[in-house]
């Protein structure tokens, strides 16, 4: 038996194939195009694109792993979180797909906010309105592009957009449509009176499934354009990041995943659904039955360490500096980085600050300073946004047993140290992290049956390849660290308001 997991990315969709003993017999990544930033702080994609990649990747990791589309039992699918994709009565796309880092929508949180109340909607899908979530993107098209509203018939997410083109079918999962802040996440069902307040009709709303549960099966277009056998059943899937945590095994209450791609995520498994009054951590279900988890999220992780990267490389078309490279020259640097500070709002801040209008600081540095001591500022204030997070769970009494960590920041040696020395607990790495794509494919799996849970799924094919304790010296200088880190959003939020 063979199992398809598919990712639908920010920068790029990954396909992989795995066997029935969970491992990996093929994979491959096409990349989208750059998201468009029509304004300042926009963020949007072309939903055909990710379709094309999509049937790009699909047919490239079926041919690496040697298995033609007869052999596929089952196919999952995982994909960023959030974005709008508003179709019309005939399901042609309307507009380009505003994605989960666009920040335009803060008037209409406001009215949000304003007309139904915080509390009221914490009360109602257990999240408070954020700029990132699909419902605040539904208001601003509703709002500003009224030609198009008045066309709109339905949304899906960008996952659930690629499920269509391969299925025909309108579904969607738990997981994924709790960052809607359409979703009783308590009751794993859609609030009616959610959305009925926020002016809504519930046929715009796919139907909801259960993660491994099958939903739809790939239809004769789906297989003519990726290879696959037509009639392939397809499990609901999951977000990226709870996708991702079943493939970091994050499938009992007490396992913490901390996860480092363009944002960073600390995610944490639960029996209930755990809620912060004051919505700083996102309460969603979680990708298994009778289970939730409670999330917080760093726009801006792992792109803080691009961003430096583009910005300092060789101006040379076609060169770059390596993520190596600057590796290297901040392990030469003790643990403070010379006493620098980073705070990674590139994207504004979502975990602890609710904050829009947040911006990127470097701060402390000096003529003395060289490019070692930013990197390794960089790699530390990444670190300490996602410890905020781990500092919320105490809050709200999510207990933390073991901390796997994954992403690029699994990746680098360096990285992985300096989060044991952040969070001052060891960290165990898996022998393959493979991401959302895995996990959607491990779904699959319990989907066709091959395991009779998720948890099952998870004891088969996942293995702790090492761990890393953390350096009691570099620890209680971290320590100190971020007690001056959690002072410096205090100082600068005034600045930051104003400068927008």
């Amino acid at each position: 038996m063979k199992l398809l997991g598919i990712d639908i990315g920010t920068s790029g969709t990954r396909a992989v194939v795995i066997a029935a003993d969970g491992k990996i017999l093929g994979s491959a990544t096409h990349e989208h195009a750059p998201f468009l930033a029509p304004q300042l702080g926009w963020a949007e994609q072309d939903p055909l694109d990710w379709w094309q990649a999509a049937t790009d990747a699909i047919g490239e990791a079926m041919r690496r792993a040697a298995v033609a589309g007869k052999d596929i039992a089952c196919i999952g699918l995982a994909g960023q979180m959030h974005g709008a994709v508003l179709l019309d009565d005939k399901n042609q796309v309307l507009r380009p797909a505003l994605i989960w880092c666009d920040q335009r929508t803060q008037a209409q949180c406001d009215w949000l906010t304003n007309t139904i109340g915080s509390k009221r909607i914490i009360e109602l899908t257990c999240n408070p309105p954020l700029t990132n979530f699909t419902l605040t993107k539904l208001l601003w098209v509703h709002d500003r592009e009224p030609e198009i509203w008045q066309r709109f018939r339905r949304v899906l997410l960008p996952k659930d957009y690629v499920r269509f083109c391969l299925t025909g079918e309108h579904a969607m999962d738990v997981a994924d449509a709790s960052g809607t802040l359409m979703l009783d996440v308590a009751h794993r069902r859609w609030s009616e009176a959610m959305i009925h307040e926020a002016g809504l009709s519930p046929s715009c709303l796919p139907n909801l499934f259960e993660s491994q549960e099958i939903c739809a099966r790939v239809s004769a277009e789906g297989a003519a354009a990726t290879g696959l056998r037509a009639g392939t059943p397809v499990v609901a899937g999951a977000g990226d990041q709870a996708a991702g945590a079943v493939g970091m095994g994050i499938v009992r209450a007490g396992t913490v995943s901390a996860t480092i791609g363009t944002s960073g995520v600390v995610f944490a498994a639960t029996d209930r659904p755990a809620m912060d009054a004051q919505g700083r951590l996102h309460t969603f279900c979680h990708a298994l039955p009778n289970l939730w988890h409670v999330m917080g999220v760093t726009q801006a992780a792992g792109l803080s360490l691009r961003w430096f990267r583009n910005l300092v490389g060789p101006s040379i078309p076609g060169t770059s500096i390596s993520y190596e490279d600057l590796t290297r020259e901040a392990a030469a640097v003790p643990a403070g980085a010379g006493g620098i500070l980073w705070a990674p709002y590139l994207m504004g801040e979502r975990t602890p600050h609710l904050d829009p209008k947040a911006r990127g600081a470097l701060v402390g540095f000096t003529a003395s300073h060289n490019r070692g001591h930013i990197v390794r500022a960089i790699l530390e204030g990444v670190a300490f946004s996602l410890k905020d997070t781990f500092s919320l769970f105490d809050d709200v009494r999510v207990p933390v047993n073991s901390i796997r960590i994954g992403g690029g920041g699994a990746r680098s040696l360096l990285w992985r140290q300096i989060q044991a020395d952040v969070y001052e607990r060891e960290v165990e790495i898996l022998e393959a992290e493979e991401g959302a794509a895995y996990g959607a494919a491990l779904l699959a799996g319990v989907g066709a049956k091959l395991w009779g849970s998720v948890e099952e799924a998870c004891e088969a094919a996942l293995n702790v390849a090492s761990r890393v304790q953390p350096d009691p010296q570099a620890a209680e200088v971290m320590r100190q660290q971020y007690q001056l880190y959690r002072e410096l959003y205090a100082v600068l939020k005034p600045l930051f308001a104003r400068m927008s």
